[in-house]
Protein backbone atom coordinates (compact mmCIF):
# COMPACT_ATOMS: atom_id res chain seq x y z
CA UNK A 1 0.00 0.00 0.00
CA UNK A 2 1.52 3.38 -0.80
CA UNK A 3 2.53 5.50 2.31
CA UNK A 4 0.75 8.99 2.39
CA UNK A 5 2.52 12.02 3.90
CA UNK A 6 0.43 14.73 5.97
CA UNK A 7 1.05 18.18 5.37
CA UNK A 8 4.21 19.11 7.32
CA UNK A 9 4.24 23.73 8.02
CA UNK A 10 7.58 24.52 7.16
CA UNK A 11 7.95 28.06 7.74
CA UNK A 12 9.00 27.82 11.52
CA UNK A 13 10.72 24.53 10.76
CA UNK A 14 13.61 25.60 8.93
CA UNK A 15 13.85 29.04 10.53
CA UNK A 16 14.52 26.94 14.42
CA UNK A 17 16.71 24.89 13.15
CA UNK A 18 15.97 21.25 12.91
CA UNK A 19 12.72 19.83 14.79
CA UNK A 20 12.10 16.50 15.42
CA UNK A 21 8.92 14.86 14.48
CA UNK A 22 6.93 11.77 15.75
CA UNK A 23 6.35 9.27 13.15
CA UNK A 24 2.67 11.27 12.22
CA UNK A 25 4.26 11.25 8.44
CA UNK A 26 2.48 7.59 7.81
CA UNK A 27 -1.36 7.42 8.23
CA UNK A 28 -3.06 5.05 10.38
CA UNK A 29 -3.65 2.12 8.18
CA UNK A 30 -0.80 3.08 5.74
CA UNK A 31 2.07 2.24 8.42
CA UNK A 32 4.36 0.27 5.98
CA UNK A 33 5.84 0.97 2.45
CA UNK A 34 6.90 -2.33 0.62
CA UNK A 35 10.19 -2.49 -0.99
CA UNK A 36 9.74 -3.04 -5.08
CA UNK A 37 9.60 -6.98 -5.87
CA UNK A 38 8.08 -8.07 -1.89
CA UNK A 39 5.33 -10.04 -1.86
CA UNK A 40 2.29 -8.09 -0.78
CA UNK A 41 1.23 -7.74 2.52
CA UNK A 42 4.87 -8.79 3.89
CA UNK A 43 5.78 -5.78 5.50
CA UNK A 44 2.08 -4.82 6.65
CA UNK A 45 1.95 -4.86 10.51
CA UNK A 46 -1.10 -3.34 12.16
CA UNK A 47 -1.13 -0.02 13.62
CA UNK A 48 -0.40 0.38 16.82
CA UNK A 49 1.08 -3.43 17.19
CA UNK A 50 4.22 -3.32 19.24
CA UNK A 51 5.56 -6.07 17.02
CA UNK A 52 5.85 -3.17 14.58
CA UNK A 53 8.69 -2.04 16.27
CA UNK A 54 11.08 -5.45 16.56
CA UNK A 55 12.96 -4.77 13.34
CA UNK A 56 15.90 -3.39 12.79
CA UNK A 57 16.36 0.21 12.87
CA UNK A 58 18.05 2.00 9.81
CA UNK A 59 19.11 6.07 9.86
CA UNK A 60 18.85 7.40 6.45
CA UNK A 61 19.15 11.02 5.82
CA UNK A 62 18.32 12.95 2.11
CA UNK A 63 18.81 16.63 0.59
CA UNK A 64 17.56 18.60 -2.13
CA UNK A 65 18.93 21.77 -3.19
CA UNK A 66 18.91 24.75 -5.45
CA UNK A 67 20.53 28.01 -6.53
CA UNK A 68 18.27 30.80 -6.05
CA UNK A 69 19.34 34.26 -7.19
CA UNK A 70 19.21 37.22 -4.24
CA UNK A 71 16.26 38.77 -4.58
CA UNK A 72 16.25 41.76 -2.26
CA UNK A 73 19.06 44.93 -2.12
CA UNK A 74 20.81 47.04 0.28
CA UNK A 75 21.74 49.98 -0.04
CA UNK A 76 23.48 52.48 2.58
CA UNK A 77 23.69 56.10 2.28
CA UNK A 78 25.93 57.85 4.37
CA UNK A 79 26.45 61.22 5.61
CA UNK A 80 29.52 63.12 7.70
CA UNK A 81 29.44 66.41 9.04
CA UNK A 82 31.90 68.31 11.33
CA UNK A 83 31.62 71.16 13.66
CA UNK A 84 33.51 72.84 17.22
CA UNK A 85 31.76 71.67 19.73
CA UNK A 86 29.93 67.89 20.12
CA UNK A 87 26.22 69.58 20.26
CA UNK A 88 27.12 71.85 17.22
CA UNK A 89 27.67 68.21 15.42
CA UNK A 90 24.79 66.45 16.83
CA UNK A 91 22.42 69.11 15.64
CA UNK A 92 23.75 69.21 12.07
CA UNK A 93 23.63 65.91 11.61
CA UNK A 94 20.31 64.77 12.83
CA UNK A 95 19.01 67.35 10.58
CA UNK A 96 20.78 65.81 7.60
CA UNK A 97 19.44 62.68 8.79
CA UNK A 98 16.19 63.94 8.81
CA UNK A 99 16.37 65.60 5.46
CA UNK A 100 17.48 62.41 3.66
CA UNK A 101 15.06 60.31 5.59
CA UNK A 102 12.36 62.57 3.38
CA UNK A 103 13.79 62.22 0.24
CA UNK A 104 14.35 58.70 1.20
CA UNK A 105 10.73 57.80 2.04
CA UNK A 106 9.40 59.42 -0.81
CA UNK A 107 9.38 56.24 -2.63
CA UNK A 108 7.20 54.32 -1.79
CA UNK A 109 8.82 50.38 -3.60
CA UNK A 110 11.91 51.16 -1.37
CA UNK A 111 11.83 50.25 2.89
CA UNK A 112 13.86 53.17 4.60
CA UNK A 113 15.74 52.97 7.94
CA UNK A 114 17.93 54.50 10.04
CA UNK A 115 21.60 52.79 9.98
CA UNK A 116 24.66 53.66 11.84
CA UNK A 117 25.20 57.08 14.43
CA UNK A 118 28.14 58.01 15.70
CA UNK A 119 30.02 60.92 16.54
CA UNK A 120 33.92 61.28 17.61
CA UNK A 121 36.57 64.32 18.69
CA UNK A 122 39.23 65.37 16.08
CA UNK A 123 42.79 65.75 17.57
CA UNK A 124 45.56 67.64 16.28
CA UNK A 125 48.91 65.62 16.23
CA UNK A 126 49.73 67.05 19.41
CA UNK A 127 46.93 65.45 21.04
CA UNK A 128 44.92 68.75 21.00
CA UNK A 129 40.88 68.89 20.45
CA UNK A 130 39.91 70.52 17.14
CA UNK A 131 36.93 69.92 16.35
CA UNK A 132 33.84 67.64 16.38
CA UNK A 133 32.66 65.00 13.78
CA UNK A 134 29.82 63.06 12.87
CA UNK A 135 28.14 60.43 10.70
CA UNK A 136 25.00 58.23 10.28
CA UNK A 137 23.37 56.80 7.49
CA UNK A 138 20.05 55.88 6.13
CA UNK A 139 19.65 52.28 5.16
CA UNK A 140 18.00 51.83 1.82
CA UNK A 141 15.95 48.36 1.10
CA UNK A 142 13.86 46.79 -2.08
CA UNK A 143 13.18 44.04 -3.76
CA UNK A 144 12.89 46.83 -6.96
CA UNK A 145 16.78 47.06 -7.87
CA UNK A 146 16.05 50.08 -9.80
CA UNK A 147 14.07 52.11 -7.67
CA UNK A 148 16.85 51.85 -4.87
CA UNK A 149 19.45 52.53 -7.68
CA UNK A 150 17.78 55.29 -8.24
CA UNK A 151 16.79 56.77 -5.05
CA UNK A 152 20.39 55.83 -3.69
CA UNK A 153 21.47 58.53 -6.72
CA UNK A 154 18.52 60.92 -5.58
CA UNK A 155 20.35 61.28 -2.14
CA UNK A 156 24.11 61.72 -3.39
CA UNK A 157 23.98 65.27 -3.39
CA UNK A 158 24.61 65.25 0.24
CA UNK A 159 25.65 61.97 1.13
CA UNK A 160 27.62 58.84 -0.32
CA UNK A 161 26.90 55.20 -1.07
CA UNK A 162 29.02 53.27 1.35
CA UNK A 163 27.93 50.09 1.06
CA UNK A 164 25.19 47.45 -1.20
CA UNK A 165 24.48 44.41 -0.17
CA UNK A 166 22.14 41.41 -1.43
CA UNK A 167 19.88 38.98 0.60
CA UNK A 168 17.16 36.41 -0.27
CA UNK A 169 14.06 37.57 0.69
CA UNK A 170 11.38 35.65 3.51
CA UNK A 171 9.06 34.95 0.43
CA UNK A 172 11.69 34.01 -1.51
CA UNK A 173 13.25 31.41 0.55
CA UNK A 174 9.98 30.11 1.93
CA UNK A 175 8.73 29.10 -1.77
CA UNK A 176 12.22 27.54 -3.05
CA UNK A 177 12.05 25.73 0.32
CA UNK A 178 8.69 23.77 -0.01
CA UNK A 179 9.30 22.32 -3.78
CA UNK A 180 12.25 21.62 -2.42
CA UNK A 181 10.77 19.49 0.75
CA UNK A 182 8.68 17.61 -1.89
CA UNK A 183 12.00 16.68 -3.75
CA UNK A 184 14.15 15.72 -0.15
CA UNK A 185 10.95 13.57 0.66
CA UNK A 186 10.76 11.84 -2.66
CA UNK A 187 14.34 10.70 -2.04
CA UNK A 188 14.29 9.57 1.21
CA UNK A 189 11.33 7.69 0.52
CA UNK A 190 13.37 6.07 -2.62
CA UNK A 191 16.69 5.64 -0.51
CA UNK A 192 14.18 3.82 2.85
CA UNK A 193 13.02 1.20 0.17
CA UNK A 194 16.19 0.52 -1.63
CA UNK A 195 18.18 -0.45 1.60
CA UNK A 196 15.42 -2.20 2.94
CA UNK A 197 15.31 -4.25 -0.12
CA UNK A 198 19.64 -4.45 -0.17
CA UNK A 199 18.91 -6.01 3.48
CA UNK A 200 16.58 -8.52 2.61
CA UNK A 201 13.29 -6.75 3.99
CA UNK A 202 10.17 -6.75 2.46
CA UNK A 203 9.80 -2.92 3.35
CA UNK A 204 10.04 0.05 6.11
CA UNK A 205 8.06 1.98 8.55
CA UNK A 206 9.20 5.64 9.52
CA UNK A 207 9.94 6.17 13.46
CA UNK A 208 10.98 9.42 13.57
CA UNK A 209 11.94 11.76 10.76
CA UNK A 210 14.09 15.40 11.19
CA UNK A 211 14.43 18.11 9.07
CA UNK A 212 16.61 20.78 8.25
CA UNK A 213 18.19 22.99 5.44
CA UNK A 214 19.73 26.45 4.53
CA UNK A 215 17.83 29.69 3.30
CA UNK A 216 19.58 32.37 4.87
CA UNK A 217 22.93 33.71 4.43
CA UNK A 218 24.46 37.25 5.79
CA UNK A 219 24.25 39.65 3.17
CA UNK A 220 26.62 39.70 0.86
CA UNK A 221 29.15 43.65 0.49
CA UNK A 222 29.44 44.66 -3.13
CA UNK A 223 30.66 47.66 -2.40
CA UNK A 224 31.87 50.23 0.35
CA UNK A 225 33.34 53.94 0.89
CA UNK A 226 36.49 54.72 2.74
CA UNK A 227 35.68 56.38 5.71
CA UNK A 228 35.94 60.03 5.83
CA UNK A 229 35.73 60.32 1.66
CA UNK A 230 33.61 63.52 0.52
CA UNK A 231 30.58 62.54 -0.59
CA UNK A 232 30.71 62.41 -4.23
CA UNK A 233 29.12 64.24 -6.79
CA UNK A 234 25.61 62.60 -8.35
CA UNK A 235 26.31 60.37 -10.76
CA UNK A 236 24.22 57.48 -12.79
CA UNK A 237 21.90 55.03 -11.37
CA UNK A 238 24.37 52.78 -9.69
CA UNK A 239 25.02 49.21 -11.68
CA UNK A 240 23.15 46.18 -9.43
CA UNK A 241 23.57 42.12 -9.98
CA UNK A 242 22.80 39.99 -6.93
CA UNK A 243 24.46 36.82 -6.59
CA UNK A 244 23.51 33.69 -6.08
CA UNK A 245 22.41 31.63 -2.91
CA UNK A 246 22.13 28.07 -2.17
CA UNK A 247 18.79 26.78 -0.52
CA UNK A 248 18.65 23.97 0.71
CA UNK A 249 16.39 21.05 2.92
CA UNK A 250 17.77 18.14 4.55
CA UNK A 251 15.47 15.09 5.52
CA UNK A 252 17.13 12.48 7.94
CA UNK A 253 15.30 9.67 10.34
CA UNK A 254 15.06 6.46 11.45
CA UNK A 255 12.73 3.91 10.02
CA UNK A 256 12.45 0.25 10.90
CA UNK A 257 12.88 -2.41 8.48
CA UNK A 258 10.10 -5.07 8.28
Amino acid sequence: MPERFLPIPLGHLLARGAVVLAAVCVAPGAVAQTAPGAEPGAAAAPHGDDKADTGPLLTLQAAASEDVRQDTVQITVSAQVEAPDQASVGRKLNLLLDDMMKTAKSNAQVNARTGSYRVWPNTSNKGKLVGWQGEGSIILESTDFDAASALATKMGDKSAISNISFTLSRKAREAAERKLLNQAAQAFRERALAAASAFGFSGYRVKKIQLGGVGAVAPRAYMAMAKGAPAPAPAADVPLQADMVTVSVDVSGTVVLQ
